[in-house]
């Protein structure tokens, strides 16, 4: 494998190509009219420009990657996370081509990108899931009387859906109707299937991830777990690894129930299983993302292994290097989605320009940046900056480092989610490790944020004040 394509942009195409630059392997970038300037494009060996910038214009245009994968004789295409990491079509098209797809096979991605046919994949393994319905449904008395059976609150989830789209909490019998019609029409627009399921909504609960790895030959590794119970509109938006409540026990059952549903669908590559879990040891299966995590630093600090780099060489047909017996947690790391939004209001996207950038630097801080100062903020793709990842001994420590990292993050320009992000840190509920999947809901509020944000402004100008006075009495001395 001499010549990687990343079918991506941002931080992520940058991550890639810098483990495949480590292993001495050449990168093609491929870029819209709107990221021609963008710092994925500079970092590669060569970029192609791949159309105008809505991504159903580039970014999504498979037919058109693969054909500059083939005039620039490409070996391999990774295809980042989002975009057409889990379009099943587009891998088959590269394998038709002569180009491995550095993720799983399709049959994978097909069962495993839709909710129903995965649940009914692991279903023959004994893996526990949540009490629900085993086929979509778009009638809606239909699904009334199903969700009346099983019992308010439940959810409803687009069954092609992610990323919270299609996805909705439905507390009493009365907002039925209305939520589910709001479902159906999210799950058309995003995904163009208006199919959904319900299930019994886990009050209390928390996100669990476990990251998995499998190879060509029969190995699977899990390696370990990450929290992600701070979400807002069902979107992650706070990780860590690993979880402050998992004790060994449930790790490790957790871990090889994560095993076993890779097995179910003949698993190849770097995937995740998604659990939710209800404090009193019992959790259930969510779903499996077929590709590399957003969160994945965390996993990688604490491990200690390169997951792309592990990814690539699964692609080529290596055998894991590592036995579940070498992988052990070591300390513990947070990530914050640095977003251009606004927290105050409601995580809008903010649209702007980077006036001022500048990124926090220190040892056991990572940033995993797509972005640089000048640069304006595309209305067309997802408006995440950048990861800020921090690693400590302890998880103390980690989230220490975070809030000075956070206070070092210079960005103006645009509303960024840096103060929600030192909102939660700094909150006793997380730092206690008592939280859930409602934390936003039970503690988030503007005016506790913007409380915040005016103490620390205070703050800034007093501390400012003292310096200018200092300055003066420095100044003054040769006449004194």
């Amino acid at each position: 494998m001499k010549k990687i394509l990343v079918a991506n942009r941002g931080e992520i195409a940058i991550r890639v190509m810098k483990t495949a630059q480590k292993m001495g392997i050449k990168t093609v970038a491929v870029y819209s009219t709107a990221d021609r300037n963008a710092p994925h494009v500079k970092f590669a060996d060569e970029a192609v420009w791949i159309g105008e910038s809505p991504s159903n214009q580039s970014y999504l245009l498979g037919s058109k990657i693969i054909e500059v994968a083939k005039a620039l004789n490409v070996d391999a295409i990774h295809p980042g996370y989002g975009f057409l990491s889990e379009n099943a079509e587009f891998a088959e098209d590269a394998e038709r081509n002569n180009i491995i797809f550095i993720g799983p096979k399709s049959k994978a991605i097909k069962i495993m990108g839709s909710k129903l046919a995965a649940k009914d994949a692991v279903m023959k393994y004994n893996i526990p899931m949540v009490p629900g319905v085993d086929h979509a449904i778009i009638d809606i008395d239909e699904a009334k009387k199903i969700a009346t059976s099983i019992g308010f609150p439940i959810l409803i989830k687009a069954s092609a859906g992610g990323g919270g789209k299609g996805m909705r909490v439905v507390e009493k019998e009365s907002d039925f109707e209305f939520q589910m019609n709001r479902a159906i029409s999210e799950a058309i627009a995003a995904f163009g299937d208006g199919s959904v399921f319900i299930e019994k909504y886990v009050a209390s609960s928390r996100h669990i991830e476990i990251q998995i790895m499998a190879d060509s030959h029969g190995n699977v590794l899990y390696l370990f777990e990450r929290e992600c119970s701070i979400q807002r509109r069902h979107q992650k938006v706070i990780e860590e690894a690993p979880s402050s409540i998992l004790t060994p026990e449930i790790r490790k059952k957790m871990g090889e129930a994560a095993i076993l549903v890779a097995q179910s669908c003949d698993y190849l590559g770097a995937g995740t299983v998604e659990f939710l879990y209800d404090g009193n040891d019992n959790f259930y299966f969510l779903e499996m993302n077929t590709r590399l995590q957003v969160e994945h630093p965390v996993t990688e600090l604490i491990s200690g292994v390169d997951l792309v780099e592990m990814q690539i060489r699964v692609a080529r047909g290596e055998a894991l290097a590592l036995k579940q017996e070498d992988l052990e947690i070591k300390g513990h790391a947070m990530e914050l989605r640095v977003y251009a939004e606004d927290p105050m209001n409601d995580f809008l996207p903010s649209v702007g320009h980077l006036d001022v950038y500048q990124l926090p630097v220190g040892e056991g801080i990572r940033v995993d940046n797509g972005f640089e100062q000048g640069m304006g903020i595309p209305i067309y793709y997802d408006p995440m900056l950048s990861k800020l990842i921090t690693y400590g001994k302890t998880r103390e420590e980690a989230i220490g480092l975070m809030i000075k990292a956070i206070d070092d993050y210079k960005i103006e320009g645009v509303q960024t989610t840096l103060p929600f992000g030192k909102f939660v840190f700094q909150h006793e509920a997380f730092r206690s490790g008592k939280f859930d999947t409602n934390f936003v809901k039970k503690y988030y509020d503007t005016s506790a944020l913007k409380a915040q944000m005016e103490k620390e402004a205070e703050i800034a100008a007093l501390i400012a004040l003292k310096h200018y006075f200092e300055d003066q009495k420095i100044v003054r001395l040769p006449n004194s």
